[in-house]
């Protein structure tokens, strides 16, 4: 189907449930409308009014929980193709050289920020602050390279690398100075920054693998899913049999790359049912396609081997439902057994690098305390993103980088 047919099966709604079901309120229902008249700039500009990452969104968001999941044409048949159609209008924007327009009506404001971090919250916050019109923004990274977990978060096959490097050198065309290979609590000190700048943002994501705390997880061969993506230091996976423990979006990531690398069996273990999965439908169906194995309703209790990973014990588990809550899990008793694996990966959710963010108040899920206007605290110092516990998905991340600017340029127009 094409694009076009994409866009003229949307109906136009006047209530325009696709907007409300998308963490950055995208105007899809008017950008379909440009689509249809093959107006692709209009498109473009008026997804840019909200966003800047229409490539990326567009291909990664999980489209079936968020816009697609609220289409009005999805009750009795298939969503609009939102996440297709936004992409496409954001790849014509770079191929054709289209640049983000500042934001009108605000003043020129003479005041330095820096933000740290380069990933889709860090990078919309330096975007929206130059589009509001602050004049010094600096963007520190802590790699030699822009995308934070777009590039080693996200493997090629979801997210080719040069949609990533020409979406960003295009906002950084908004006058964004970049510092690289500054990693905070290393070279980069918090206390120095607020000295040289009036705000300063952190947006550091939060990409440490956590840990069950189970028998066996020291075992050469348990490693942590983030990491994995991350630095791409992979043993040799061919013809081996591999976990992934979880159920997100890293599971399935790490679980087809793993598969792409030569793995015989690939088991994904979660211990809820496969409604739950936090990763996205259209990830999963991927993953099964591709020879991943789902085992659903299981939980891993202990790793087994004497110096490495040989076997891994697991438990069969129920779903108990109460009212009002999520349901939860409960091991059955002696329904426990044991798997022959090679090796095991943590996918069970990510922890703060705490030496980084160690002036700053943590929330009683040790993620960086944030009031709703995305301060910590210490004066002058926001954060947002990951690393305050934002919902991790990319849209709710740059919508997090979004409104903090927004409240920044508040802050800082009010400041004499």
């Amino acid at each position: 189907m094409s694009i076009k047919d994409k866009a003229n099966y949307c109906l136009s709604c006047k209530n325009k449930n696709c907007v409300k079901g998308c963490p950055l309120s995208n105007d899809i229902t008017d950008a379909i409308k440009f689509v249809k008249d093959n107006d692709f700039e209009s498109a473009y500009y008026k997804f840019s009014e909200t966003s800047v990452l229409s490539s990326i969104c567009g291909r990664v968001c999980p489209h079936q929980k968020q816009c697609q999941g609220s289409c009005i044409r999805g009750i009795k048949s298939e969503s609009v193709s939102i996440g297709d159609i936004e992409a496409f209008v954001g790849d014509y924007a770079l191929e054709n050289n289209l640049k983000l327009n500042s934001y009108s009506n605000y003043n020129k404001l003479d005041k330095k920020v820096a933000v740290i971090g380069s990933g889709p919250c860090g990078i919309t916050c330096a975007a929206t602050l130059k589009r509001l019109g602050v004049e010094h923004v600096d963007l520190y990274e802590k790699k030699s390279y822009l995308g934070g977990l777009l590039i080693h978060g996200i493997p090629d096959f979801r997210l080719p690398k040069d949609i990533v490097k020409n979406t960003y050198d295009k906002i950084l065309e908004l006058g964004i100075n970049v510092e690289y290979n500054m990693e905070l609590g290393k070279n980069l000190s918090l206390d120095t920054l607020r000295k040289k700048y009036d705000a300063v943002f952190v947006a550091i994501g939060s990409n440490i693998s956590s840990k069950m705390g189970i028998e066996g997880e020291s075992l050469n061969g348990v490693y942590g899913g983030n990491e994995l993506l991350e630095y791409k230091r992979y043993p040799d996976f061919n013809g081996k049999n591999v976990a992934v423990i979880g159920g997100g979006n890293v599971a399935m990531d790490t679980s087809r790359t793993v598969k792409r690398l030569g793995a015989h069996h690939v088991y994904v273990i979660y211990r809820r049912a496969e409604e739950q999965m936090p990763a996205e439908k259209k990830e999963i169906k991927e993953a099964k396609e591709e020879g991943i194995e789902f085992m659903f309703l299981n939980n891993i209790v202990k790793i087994l081997g004497k110096e490495k990973v040989e076997k891994i014990e697991c438990i069969k588990t129920e779903l108990v439902y109460e009212e009002g809550k999520r349901p939860y899990p409960v091991n059955i008793e002696n329904s426990n057994y044991t798997l022959d694996i090679d090796y095991v990966i943590m996918a069970i959710g990510s922890q703060l690098e705490e030496e980084a963010v160690r002036n700053l108040e943590k929330n009683e899920w040790n993620k960086l305390k944030i009031d709703k206007n995305y301060r910590t605290n210490i004066k002058g110092v926001y954060a947002g993103g990951d690393v305050a516990g934002v919902k991790s998905t990319v849209a709710w991340a740059s919508f997090s980088g979004r409104e903090a600017a927004k409240i920044i340029y508040e802050d800082l127009s009010e400041v004499k």
